[in-house]
């Protein structure tokens, strides 16, 4: 386990970018990178994911899906900074969920198969029986106003 504190939102989004790009470092892999957040409101979750995608490549917004549960976004396609030709970056959020088959319904496990996809899920401990036991967990706590705890693990 790895903890790291935050000061400000700022710093929760660089945290978020280092980790994208390191992602896109990664080797070939056999299914989808897949991260498991898990943090009450407002501990820092998604402005998180906002960093990530930005790190990734991704030039659109970054909102929560809370109502629409599900967001692909494209990965840009320079083979120099994505040796691993990552394609998709799916950002779920999971609140409105109540049983983790339903998260099947958005063809999860098609997903979460293809190894050009980075899938991150907010709330994933609704959806948990789902997920793939290599995902990697990263937990946000509320410590203060500006202060975030995130405790990265698998």
């Amino acid at each position: 386990m790895v903890n790291l504190l935050s000061y400000s939102t700022a710093q929760t989004r660089r945290l978020g970018k280092v980790l994208g790009r390191e992602i896109l470092k990664t080797k070939h892999a056999k299914t989808a990178l897949v991260l498991r957040l898990e943090g009450d409101l407002g501990s820092g979750k998604t402005t998180f994911l906002q960093g990530l995608a930005k790190g990734l490549g991704v030039a659109e917004l970054v909102l929560s899906p809370t109502f629409i549960i599900m967001r692909k976004l494209k990965i840009r396609e320079n083979s120099r900074s994505n040796p691993r030709q990552l394609a998709n970056f799916y950002h779920f959020d999971c609140y409105r969920l109540s049983r983790s088959q339903e998260i099947e319904i958005l063809d999860f496990k098609k997903i979460i198969a293809d190894p050009r996809n980075v899938v991150a899920l907010e709330w994933a401990d609704r959806v948990a029986k789902t997920l793939p036991r290599n995902a990697i967990f990263i937990k946000f706590q509320f410590i203060n106003k500006s202060t975030r705890l995130l405790e990265f693990g698998l």
